[in-house]
């Protein structure tokens, strides 16, 4: 009985982890572009 609902567990687990870490790799890309525009302007 405890198996399933730790199989359970751990699955509901990993699937936020990975949702978690898709939105780090977005917003870290986000604030890498608007990072490398900003040095682009100030140096024109």
């Amino acid at each position: 009985m405890k198996f399933p609902l730790l199989v359970i567990a751990v699955t509901l687990a990993l699937s936020g982890c990975a949702n978690t870490w898709e939105g780090v790799k977005e917003d870290s890309s986000k604030a890498y572009n608007s990072t490398k525009e900003t040095i682009h302007e100030a140096t024109e």
